[in-house]
């Protein structure tokens, strides 16, 4: 059995101090494989709020990190900057590489930017973008949990988000479905919940899941949720791949995050036997 976290929409700038601290303390606690940060680690993008989020990855220690940059972790007011360095200070604080890859025996994961500098808050995937990821999964092994990360959702359950859907979000379901993926992981909404892709998309060949997450440390959290986080249990001893998706939620700070809900996830193909 393995796991990965998945952290998002972490907003410093408008983060509890305590829900920090239990955050740090889940992290060493359950010790994650991998941890995958899912977009707007910042509220304005300021050099500040960059160097907060620094010392909070400092503090999780050695886990490789798989981080993505959000539509907030670029400059709004400062137009310049925003046209012709928006990632520089995102890029000082996270790194340079902004679609990160990660590969080990039980996972390959492959992080999208979709956070575009000509727009406010709607994220977009190229067809260039969906050509690379696909290329990507396809060289997955058999025991391989294939999870694509984007910032802003394929799915979502409310009709009110519905404008922050991702532009292009059916053209790369159907690309990296074929393509083998299993979960197409985000954040940007602040609301945690999971689809199944598969049942709403026709034809798909494979079982595809929509994992979003809440915000994992901000004050602006959703009236429907707490501030949480994603960890995913998986292990390949069971065909077809299954995973176990766990919300975690930090109502109380001071008691930490505990456990909301679980879904087993199963991922393959549509004709696999259960």
């Amino acid at each position: 059995m393995t796991l990965l976290m998945q952290i998002s929409d972490t907003h410093f700038g408008t983060e509890r101090p305590a829900v920090v601290e239990a955050l740090v303390r889940l992290v060493h606690e359950q010790a994650p494989e991998v941890i995958v940060v899912s977009g707007d680690i910042t509220q304005r993008a300021t050099r500040k709020q960059f160097d907060a989020a620094r010392v909070f990855f400092e503090r999780l220690g050695s886990i490789p990190m798989l981080i993505i940059p959000g539509n907030h972790d670029i400059p709004l007011f400062n137009i310049v900057a925003r046209l012709f360095a928006p990632f520089r200070n995102y890029q000082r604080v996270c790194g340079t590489d902004l679609e990160p890859v990660f590969s080990s025996a039980r996972w390959l994961i492959v992080c999208v930017n979709t956070t575009r500098a000509y727009r406010h808050k709607d994220g977009e995937v190229s067809s260039a973008q969906m050509k690379r990821v696909a290329e990507l999964l396809q060289t997955a092994a058999p025991e391989q949990l294939r999870i694509v990360v984007v910032h802003q959702p394929v799915a979502v359950i409310n009709d009110r988000d519905r404008d922050n859907l991702l532009h292009g979000r059916n053209a790369a379901v159907r690309c990296w479905a074929a393509a083998g993926a299993d979960i197409v992981m985000g954040g940007h909404i602040h609301v945690p919940y999971v689809l199944p892709l598969h049942e709403s998309h026709h034809h798909l060949p494979g079982r595809l899941w929509a994992v979003q997450a809440g915000t994992a440390v901000s004050k602006r959290v959703r009236q429907e949720a707490a501030n949480s986080v994603n960890l995913i249990r998986y292990s390949d001893s069971q065909q077809p791949r299954h995973c176990v998706l766990e919300r975690w939620d930090c109502t109380v700070p001071e008691i930490g995050f505990q456990c909301f809900n679980t879904h087993t996830l199963i991922c393959g193909m549509m004709n696999d036997r259960v």
